[in-house]
């Protein structure tokens, strides 16, 4: 399943340090990848990944990829810590809160 998460209209971006910073307060253990055809936030120990739009060291996007298998605790978690940094899910009917 996809999420898609962003930064409202009205903030600027964060810094990805800050995003990664947001993960690992709610104990999750990350890891940032670079790849040539984009970023991504690998969590230890899960299959869910986080597709992150990164420009210049700031980001306003991403895609959660959960994978179902993973931990229920994985998904509330990821939330939380984007909730944290001011940002908002957005799905087909508009934005919603995160938490």
């Amino acid at each position: 399943m996809d999420i898609t998460v962003s930064v409202p209209d009205s903030s600027n971006p964060n810094t990805l340090r800050s995003v990664i910073a947001a993960l690992r307060a709610q104990k999750l253990e990350v890891k940032h990848d670079h790849k040539n055809w984009g970023d991504w936030i690998r969590l230890d120990g899960c299959e869910t990944v986080i597709s992150i739009e990164v420009t210049h060291g700031l980001t306003s996007s991403a895609t959660i990829e959960h994978c179902e298998d993973d931990s229920e605790d994985v998904l509330p978690a990821i939330y939380r810590a984007f909730d944290h940094i001011g940002w908002i899910g957005i799905d087909e009917d508009g934005e919603y809160q995160l938490v």
